[in-house]
């Protein structure tokens, strides 16, 4: 004979493994389960203020979308979740990796770190808006002809990151390993290297990557 596992839901172990079990490879749950099993629903405080949400304007790519969001909803989930621009991609979702790169105003972004509402009226820019209509940009085109991806994961990451650090160079912006900080640093690949540090390919494409920013570099953008 099992063990019970409680008055509330009347079941053996035994029953409850099975039943588990049979839900796992049917799919689906049978009609009246709930009514013996129900979960518990998550506390709800006092204080609780609900879900609050916000209207946004974006302008993306050109085009402005009028949103209604959750105020705590990141620009990445926005351009994914909300508009269907799934270019810019949810790797760590914590700002480590990069892949989620997009340009505001731009400047380079981590767009998982940064909320949809703080960007009311900026000028977004995401991998889909790089190239002019079938003309690839200089950077993408690159990209293509060095072969700077393997999985592809990253590589929108890496190329609007790389659209933004081009402009920092062209600036005259130093980095950690700039060793003149009064005259425009030479972009050889210390530099370009240390300038997309933060973003991360896990399959290990940096040669080509370079390679393919240094080719851009060359091209008016």
């Amino acid at each position: 004979m099992g063990r019970r596992l409680g008055s509330t839901t009347g079941l053996t172990r035994r029953q409850a493994l099975e039943a588990g079990a049979a839900f796992a490879v049917l799919g689906f749950v049978p009609s009246g389960f709930a009514a013996e099993v129900k979960p518990l629903a998550p506390p709800v405080l006092p204080s609780d203020p609900g879900i609050a949400t916000l209207p946004v304007r974006l302008a993306i790519n050109g085009y402005e979308h009028d949103l209604t969001l959750d105020t705590r909803t990141t620009l990445l989930d926005a351009l994914r979740e909300h508009l269907a621009l799934t270019g810019s991609k949810k790797g760590c979702d914590h700002g480590q990796c990069g892949a989620c790169t997009v340009l505001v105003n731009g400047r380079r972004i981590n767009s998982c770190l940064s909320l949809a509402a703080m960007h009311d009226g900026d000028a977004i820019t995401t991998i889909e808006g790089l190239a002019r209509g079938e003309e690839l940009h200089p950077l993408q085109a690159a990209f293509v002809h060095h072969d700077g991806f393997q999985c592809g994961y990253c590589t929108p990451g890496q190329i609007c990151s790389a659209a933004g650090m081009l402009e920092e160079h062209k600036k005259g912006w130093p980095s950690l390993v700039t060793e003149d900080l009064t005259s425009q640093p030479a972009l050889d690949e210390s530099e370009i290297r240390e300038r997309m540090s933060g973003n991360i390919c896990r399959c290990s494409a940096y040669p080509n990557i370079v390679a393919a920013i240094k080719d851009a570099a060359e091209v008016s953008l």
